[in-house]
């Protein structure tokens, strides 16, 4: 029994075995023939619903690769990327390659249409969500009067206009299975709508944003997607509505929906933002996730209901909160993907879907005209005239209209849910996608030719004062003369990056009257802080310039400035500008002229620094470990970002010295703590006078400075002589013994500032070189022999007397300086920028002492900062750099 038994068993595992060995081969077989592919004779086209991933991949490269192509070309004249994605789609389509025989079954097959509208779709949401990101409150809120006027009167004359065309087109090309009253509604809605992410990209491309029409166009075109977006809802809501009552049910849903998203959901998810740190720290995985929930939720309800997924989707992205610049945020984490994958696939499906063969015969096309120019004058027309009704110009209000009429992806998006939902047919979906195209692609050139950069006026920058508004109004009268009291109160400090931060606080306080001299004794000192922040090419620019208001109150740099100016008890008047790179220049001069500023302070930072060794004196050649020039190694190859940065940096300021209609002092922080800094610390000055006009500006600078108790100076005034007055051969730049002591000392640094490619202008003072000569005589002679006049202010006789004069010749006149300077520790160097009317030309001088260093190629440090200032920094004798270029003065 038991061997009969123990047969069974065996029995049984071996059919057991056979049956598990055929399996695994009938599946390995199958994997195998399955991934044999293209080497097996398999067409890597070939669709099939158990893996569409091959063909999708071949269509979304086919897809990309034509965007690019085309939007290269369209973007030299300046077209958004949306006419060119839909343009890819056309000649993909049946309109072009489409006739190709065999392109359409192989590539775009049918079926596999679904699977590509699939992905199409969940881009559209995400696209609405960012939409949604971007739709600011305080945008209408700020110009709400004008901007719903201007909207709401546009959208009245092109829905009236859409409606009246849509009855003889009715009649022509749709037909009694769709109701009239759907058609009209979808034919208005598409008359109505501007598309306001192509309004940002033409905002943008055109440098727009920060002018007068900017402003208004963004309010109004928010306002005009907020009110599209809900007749958008009405019509779907009524199309899939069989009868009126369920129409009426599915648009109370939506409101009900809309405000209960707007109200609880809202706080809830501002309470979970606060929770869970993304207000201060950017949205957390937690944050995002829940977002990303609330988002794909609130499409799957307004699909349900009978309204569009990407109605819901939109109103996710309205209900995120904006405080902490969340919004701001998300966006940048999102935007890019959806750009580059998901937008473009949507369009083109647009393209495929349009067959422009059908627009085949003469009463399409006369539609089609009909439907473009109708389109275009209701917009430019209704815009107009709102716009001048409202105080615009007529060039500005004709700007205006001809921005409205730019359609984009929003048309396209209502287009593809007419033609999904049967409203519109094939033919009137190519006719209305044509329109869109030509309206979109007519607003840049338009704009150009109405909108010249040289009318543009730019609308106020926004500020926070901590006194009252009238304050910053007050009247100033003309610059007094330099003895008779102090001329200057009213400064710009210039606030672009936080690692300057601290380099301008030393600045600020440089300027500011001591704390030991009475406030009734001093002038009335009031400091305005300019925080530049760039604007990217991405909507995320008009984000940030709509966002102002939340950013001057969050931004980190001007939130330290703010309790700057609250510790030392003055007046200080923010601002915030967000503008593209090449306009932050002009930006700084024309906010300085706007609040009549009479010194605008800047920093800048070497690109490269040489490592000293601290233990040896700072001034031998000898003492110090030249490091190779990172930008050498820049120029020949590698790229050195910190480096590659600086020199950005660099051409910033010097667009800034150029442009520049005020005064300008550009502080030089070698990244070493300037000690004396302190109230009851003492700083000296050292300051050589060469002559010109901006050393000109320096002597006064350092008499004002001198004002404060705790600052002396020494002023020399330095000639170029024949006589040989130091030794014969070029001498090393060394520190005079009685200064060598045991006490630890402040070491310095050297900026081997790179080459740069940009050209500047040269300098044109408008007087001779003689009158020049002559004013610097005449105003030395003036502050030497002071102690004889009588006519000057008690606060600037004071100052003088720590002020200690003298003159000295040498044929060596800058490394004289030098030498002078290394006298004593710390000490703050003050020079003109420039000394082209100057008695001396210090270039050749220059040279030889930046050949002792083992410096090359400083081109673009002497273009920034001039002769003096590049010595001076390359010796590492000064703790610190002050220079002063006066008014009008371009680059060297």
């Amino acid at each position: 029994m038991e061997i009969r038994v123990r047969t069974r068993d065996w029995y049984y595992k071996c059919r057991l075995l056979k049956f598990s060995e055929a399996l695994v081969f009938r599946i390995w077989k199958k994997e195998a023939t399955g991934q044999g592919g293209l080497l097996s004779g398999v067409d890597p086209t070939a669709f099939t619903t158990s893996d569409p991933l091959r063909l999708w991949i071949i269509q979304m490269g086919m897809i990309v690769m034509m965007g690019q192509l085309l939007s290269l070309g369209l973007g030299k004249i300046r077209q958004p990327k949306v006419v060119a994605e839909v343009l890819a789609g056309i000649f993909l389509g049946p309109t072009a390659m489409g006739r190709i025989p065999g392109f359409t079954e192989h590539i775009f097959p049918t079926q596999s249409l679904p699977y590509l509208s699939l992905v199409a779709n969940i881009g559209i949401c995400l696209f609405l969500f960012i939409v949604g990101l971007k739709i600011d409150v305080n945008v209408i809120t700020h110009n709400a009067r004008s901007s719903l006027f201007i909207a709401l009167s546009t959208m009245i004359l092109s829905f009236g206009l859409g409606a009246a065309i849509s009855v003889p087109l009715y009649h022509n090309f749709i037909g009694s299975p769709v109701e009239f009253t759907y058609f009209m509604l979808f034919t208005g809605v598409s008359f109505s709508i501007t598309s306001f992410p192509v309004l940002c990209r033409i905002l943008i491309a055109l440098k727009l944003l920060d002018t007068t029409v900017g402003v208004v166009v963004v309010s109004a075109g928010v306002c005009n997607d907020v009110v599209c977006w809900s007749l958008l809802a009405l019509s779907v809501a009524l199309t899939n509505g069989t009868y009126g009552l369920t129409a009426l049910w599915i648009l109370l849903t939506c409101v009900a929906f809309t405000v209960f998203l707007m109200w609880p959901v809202r706080i809830a998810l501002l309470w979970f933002a606060r929770f869970t740190g993304s207000l201060e720290d950017g949205p957390t995985i937690f944050f995002m996730i829940v977002t990303v929930i609330v988002l794909w939720a609130c499409a799957f309800f307004t699909d349900i209901v009978g309204i569009s997924a990407v109605f819901g989707a939109f109103l996710a992205g309205v209900i995120v909160p904006r405080e902490g610049a969340l919004a701001t945020s998300l966006t940048k984490k999102l935007e890019d993907m959806v750009i580059i994958v998901f937008l473009p696939l949507y369009f083109t499906l647009s393209g495929l879907n349009t067959d422009l063969g059908l627009l085949n015969n003469g009463i399409t096309w006369r539609f089609t005209i009909a439907i473009i120019c109708l389109d275009f004058v209701g917009k430019f027309s209704a815009c107009t005239i709102t716009t001048r009704v409202s105080g615009m110009s007529w060039r500005e209000s004709s700007t205006v209209g001809s921005l409205m009429c730019c359609k984009g992806p929003v048309e396209l998006i209502i287009l593809n849910i007419g033609l999904s939902t049967g409203i519109l047919t094939q033919r009137v979906f190519s006719m209305f996608v044509l329109e869109a195209l030509v309206l979109t692609f007519i607003t840049t050139p338009l704009v150009s030719i109405l909108y010249p950069p040289e009318r543009r006026v730019r609308a106020l920058a926004r500020d926070l004062s901590r006194w009252s508004a009238g304050d910053r109004d007050e009247d100033i009268g003309d610059r007094q003369s330099p003895m008779t009291e102090p001329w200057r109160s009213r400064f710009t400090v210039v606030l672009d990056k936080f690692d300057h931060m601290s380099g301008m606080l030393v600045a600020t306080q440089l300027v500011l009257p001591s704390p030991l001299i009475p406030t009734s004794q001093g002038p009335d000192i009031c400091v305005n802080a300019l925080r530049l922040i760039e604007m990217s090419d991405s909507n995320l620019g008009i984000m940030k310039s709509s966002a102002v208001d939340t950013l001057i109150h969050s931004d980190l740099v001007l939130g330290i400035f703010r309790t700057f100016g609250e510790l030392n008890d003055i007046h200080v008047s923010l601002s915030l500008a967000v503008v593209p790179y090449e306009d932050m220049s002009k930006t700084i001069s024309n906010h300085a002229t706007r609040h009549r500023s009479e010194l605008i302070l800047l920093q800048w930072l070497p690109p490269s620094f040489i490592s000293r060794d601290t233990t040896e004196d700072s001034c031998s050649p000898h003492s110090t470990r030249i490091e190779p020039n990172s930008f050498e190694t820049f120029s020949s190859g590698p790229t050195d970002t910190g480096n590659l940065a600086a020199t950005i940096h660099s051409q910033f300021v010097r667009r800034t010295l150029t442009e520049s209609n005020t005064d300008v002092a550009l502080f030089i922080d070698p990244g070493t703590s300037l000690s004396g800094t302190g109230p009851e610390s003492a700083r000296h000055i050292f300051f050589p006078f060469f002559g010109g006009p901006d050393d000109r500006l320096a002597l006064e600078f350092v008499m004002q400075l001198c004002t404060n108790p705790r600052i002396s100076a020494t002023v020399v005034r330095m000639s170029k002589s024949g006589a040989e007055r130091v030794a014969a051969q070029w001498p090393s730049i060394v520190r005079p013994e009685e200064e060598d002591s045991d006490e630890t000392r402040e070491t310095g640094y050297h900026g081997m500032p790179i080459q740069s490619t940009v050209v500047m202008p040269n300098i044109s003072y408008g007087q001779t070189r003689f009158e020049s000569e002559a004013a610097d005589t005449m105003l030395w002679e003036q502050y030497v022999d002071s102690h004889s006049s009588y006519d000057i202010h008690p606060s600037i006789r004071v100052a003088l007397s720590r002020i200690t004069f003298s003159e000295h010749s040498s044929s060596m006149p800058l490394y004289s300086a030098i030498q002078q300077a290394s006298t004593r520790k710390p000490v703050l160097v003050v020079v003109g920028r420039s000394h082209r009317l100057g008695s001396d030309d210090l270039t050749q001088e220059l040279e030889n002492i930046l050949k002792e260093r083992g410096s090359v190629g400083q081109d673009d440090s002497r273009n920034t900062i001039g002769n003096a200032a590049t010595a001076f920094v390359a010796s590492g004798c000064a703790t610190a750099v002050v220079v002063l270029q006066a008014a009008n003065v371009s680059t060297d």
